[in-house]
């Protein structure tokens, strides 16, 4: 006859199992929004020769069509943050999911410059709070040795995604015009919205982050995580005085010229500069991104695997990221090749370097403050968001005469910044440590506080 420890020790087995299956549905579901979110932020970019060329833009206009997604995005992600720290994620994420998705459609119905810019900018603005909730997910249900992992397999949907729905895309405005390409990308995402709403469940105290014993103190970490309230100024300017989150912030610009650049300008380069067809054009893009979706993969697992092995955050979290962003910078090799193979070969390195250092995102939860996660990622976010607002338009500027040369040059300095950003600034990779506060907000005397950055006579400026 079973003991009651046997009972118990089965029922424990059972409950982990589920919890497994749970969370890697959970993390299939923000899979899959991710791939949603980064077509509708980027059909406009398979569409931008046909739509330059049926409103008669000029490649500045289109550079300005490429930002204006950012001007909002970048704008929304601390108060996006804010929300995310605020408002349950099942109701969050479908209502975002509706109205991104809804302006998307709206787009396929307008011919004026002015029009689509306003349309592009309500995308951004409620595609904002997106990545703030799928980081603080990952931290609610994925424990510290985990969350590489989980962050690759949800970040590879942006790249795994575009690579398929490149060619994809292309073909559907082939066949229904880019009017069309809108209308059908906007639809995919408002059904996504109610399987979202039917299928996630918040994890509730006991589930969060938890499967395993030695996940115990996470869990604790978490519980304290929903009692303090993150929404408020202290915490704003907190985010922004600490020099580790300005490595990390400076380091997801930097990465994000990168992605920005082959999020819009990359076709244009591709059909315009290397005189690519329509659909070969989509053929080709989609290499880039197979590549950097095999480079987020292997990042993330390799990292957690050596964190499991005892390797410290310095080596098993920024080596990735290092030497993901030396790789980016061989974008410039593009330059000096002709054929279309080697200009593959370049800029498929290139992004496979982009998605190596797109593990980013785990510095966040591993710097921030617990109580703070979705506020810094909102700043992080935001600060990578600046770069999505640049970009595209110094690009259409640096091309206007049609030579991209320039342009790729552009991409390469990002990079090698980035680079030094992660290896001056970020330094020892731990949790900032905070005052403990009264109820009032204010913080309470012979506490640890958090390192603010150098005053201008040190050694960084």
């Amino acid at each position: 006859m079973a003991t009651t420890q046997q009972i118990n020790s089965s029922s424990a087995s059972v409950k982990r199992k589920s919890k497994s299956k749970s969370k890697f549905g959970v993390l299939a579901l923000i899979f899959l929004s991710v791939v949603i979110n980064y077509m509708d932020r980027t059909n406009i970019s398979v569409a931008a020769q046909a739509i330059s060329d049926d409103l008669e833009l000029s490649k500045v206009q289109m550079g300005i069509i490429f930002s204006a997604f950012a001007w909002t995005y970048s704008i929304m992600q601390i108060p996006g943050g804010m929300l995310v720290d605020s408002i349950r994620i099942r109701l969050l994420y479908p209502f975002i999911l509706v109205a991104w998705s809804a302006a998307t459609i709206v787009q396929g119905l307008l011919s004026s410059f002015a029009a689509i810019v306003g349309c592009r900018m309500a995308i951004g603005f409620f595609e904002a709070p997106s990545y703030p909730a799928n980081n603080k997910i990952v931290t609610q249900w994925f424990a510290e040795q985990e969350r590489a992992g989980a962050i690759a397999v949800y970040t590879s949907g942006q790249f795994i995604g575009l690579a398929f729905l490149m060619p994809v895309l292309a073909i559907i405005q082939q066949w229904f015009g880019w009017r069309g390409l809108f209308f059908i990308s906007g639809g995919i995402g408002i059904i996504w919205a109610g399987v979202w709403y039917l299928l996630y469940r918040d994890p509730v105290p006991e589930n969060e982050a938890s499967s395993t014993d030695s996940e115990a103190s996470t869990n604790d970490n978490n519980k304290e995580y929903q009692v303090q309230a993150a929404a408020n100024w202290n915490n704003l300017k907190i985010a922004f005085s600490s020099r580790k989150l300005w490595g990390i912030y400076i380091g997801q610009f930097c990465l994000g010229g990168t992605l920005i650049f082959f999020l819009t300008w990359f076709p244009t380069y591709l059909a315009e500069y290397r005189g690519l067809s329509e659909l070969n054009t989509g053929f080709v893009a989609s290499i880039p991104f197979l590549a950097a979706f095999c480079g987020v993969l292997l990042s993330g697992f390799v990292s957690d695997w050596l964190v499991r092995k005892g390797v410290s955050n310095e080596v098993a979290r920024k080596a990735p990221i290092i030497i993901g962003l030396l790789l980016s910078s061989s974008v410039i090799f593009a330059n000096y090749v002709e054929s279309t193979q080697w200009v593959t070969f370049f800029l498929s390195v290139t992004f496979f370097g982009n998605g190596l250092a797109s593990i980013n995102w785990v510095f966040v939860s591993l710097i921030a403050p617990k109580h703070m996660v979705g506020l810094v990622g909102g700043c992080f976010n935001f600060i990578g968001g600046l770069s999505a607002v640049t970009v595209p338009i110094a690009i259409g500027y640096l091309a206007k005469d049609g030579d991209f040369k320039p342009a790729l040059m552009l991409v390469a300095c990002l990079a090698v910044i980035g680079l030094c950003s992660y290896l001056f600034l970020v330094g020892k990779v731990e949790q900032i440590q905070l005052p403990a506060l009264d109820d009032d907000g204010t913080p309470i005397p012979d506490t640890q506080v958090i390192q603010p950055l150098p005053s201008s006579s040190g050694d960084t400026k």
